[in-house]
């Protein structure tokens, strides 16, 4: 399996992402900021928009070539298709219900079997999830994840329903563009693809 060992700091910087939407602590650095005094070119433009949503999901270029292509088939806009199979993706659920601190820690954790999909133990991360499906955290690992769910004071989004007693959520509808924490311009990613 392949595994990105890109410097998270340093990659942030160059795709002008806050390092807290990727769950890591700590500020960007300002050093490198305004060096480049040129203008960047519409594939520049468009490549830099791949490469943003491909390190914030985690997702390295096959797969997210993949994603892309079952993108287009949906009815719709291709660009929201795009984001909304990349939110719908179980490693990121698991992030966004802030069972975990970052995307690579959810799936990892997805990997090792502590989590439930439905009843049933799944350890493949880049499952795709849909309306109804219920999310577990297996017995043995509910302490572990209550001391980190309740100490990052994350929110739940809107299109997810967390049941604290059972320490189980569910997902109520598909995700909207609006749901999301940070910026993108994902017509461009299309743009690109499109060539």
């Amino acid at each position: 399996m392949a595994v990105s060992r890109v410097p998270v700091y340093k990659r942030c910087n160059y795709l002008n992402i806050n390092p807290l939407i990727l769950g890591y602590a700590g500020r960007p650095s300002n050093r490198r900021k305004n060096i480049r005094t040129k203008k960047t070119s519409e594939y520049a433009q468009q490549l830099k928009e791949k490469q943003k949503l491909k390190f914030i999901y985690g997702v390295l270029e096959k797969q997210f070539r993949l994603i892309y292509k079952r993108a287009e088939t949906l009815s719709g806009v291709t660009g929201s298709n795009l984001l909304q199979l990349l939110e719908l993706r179980f490693d990121n659920v698991v992030y966004r219900l802030g069972f975990a601190k970052t995307r690579s820690q959810s799936r990892q954790w997805i990997n090792h079997g502590h989590f439930t999909l439905n009843g049933r133990k799944v350890d493949i991360p880049s499952v795709t999830l849909k309306v109804g499906d219920v999310i577990g955290v297996k017995d043995n690992f509910k302490n572990r994840i209550k001391s980190i769910k309740f100490n990052q004071n994350r929110s739940v989004v809107s299109w997810l329903d967390f049941d604290e007693s059972f320490f189980s959520a569910k997902v109520t509808s598909l995700p909207k563009r609006e749901d999301l924490d940070f910026e993108v311009v994902e017509s461009k990613v299309v743009e690109l693809y499109s060539k």
